[in-house]
């Protein structure tokens, strides 16, 4: 495997019923160092079952994901060792409600990766301060507009140090005025180098940041290509049809 590729995906089949639903049906997929790839496609075509396969969050019918060289759909590998490598983000913020912002960001490095409290906070009010929310820092979630606790989901998942960022639908359950101001944190993140895996209805975005976007329809990838290929020269007929109703 190429050493500049982070995940290989081969083969990937999730199903659910007893097969009656083809979430996934058959992905072949890599995402190389310091890309940004952008799913898209329309609800229910399996882009965020894919994303959800790549950290096990879904466990594969059949496939296999190579992430960092390694199987991690091999029974034998230690899926939390990984997982701390792997940031994501949801479309609900999952943060914990009875913690402050700062514990939110310090309760993963302090108990996973060991770090005394003192580095823990020092890094997060970092991270608070580049997303501008230093001044939330012991506030609670409940304190916080949806903007804002997504970025606080960001910079908590960056708090890990992960070698890539995962994100599922990030702004769909944000009010639209929210929604630039984290989609400027994800810009950010791009420019900064980070390798990122971001499925999305924001074609703008996907248009601007991505560096490879995929489109998926039933379980399967349709086409993939730049943006600039995707958007101004699509191929298929799906793709032209999908572009049509959502540009």
């Amino acid at each position: 495997m190429n050493t500049d590729t982070l995940i290989n995906v081969s083969g990937l089949y999730k199903h659910f019923k007893n097969g009656e639903i083809k979430a996934l049906d058959g992905i072949d997929a890599e995402v190389k160092r310091g890309e940004v790839v952008v799913v898209i496609g329309p609800s229910g075509s399996g882009k965020s079952t894919f994303l959800r396969c790549l950290n096990l969050l879904e466990v594969p019918t059949a496939g296999t994901i190579l992430f960092e060289g390694v199987d991690i759909t091999d029974t034998k590998t230690d899926i939390n060792l990984h997982r701390r490598k792997m940031g994501m983000v949801f479309q609900l913020f999952n943060l914990f409600p009875h913690m402050t912002v700062l514990k939110n960001m310090t309760a993963a490095p302090m108990t996973l990766l060991h770090q005394p409290k003192a580095e823990a906070e020092e890094k997060a009010m970092v991270l608070l301060k580049r997303v501008g929310l230093e001044s939330r820092a012991n506030a609670y979630p409940s304190q916080l507009s949806g903007g804002q606790k997504q970025r606080i989901a960001i910079v908590r998942a960056l708090c890990m140090d992960p070698d890539v960022m995962l994100f599922d639908e990030p702004t769909s359950a944000l009010d639209p005025e929210m929604v630039g101001e984290v989609l400027d944190v994800m810009k950010q993140l791009a420019r900064d180098g980070m390798t990122m895996v971001v499925v999305t209805h924001e074609m703008g975005f996907a248009r601007e940041v991505g560096s490879r976007v995929i489109f998926m329809d039933y379980g399967k990838i349709i086409e993939e290509n730049t943006p600039e290929e995707i958007f101004s020269h699509p191929k298929s007929e799906r793709l032209q049809n999908f572009l049509a109703k959502v540009l």
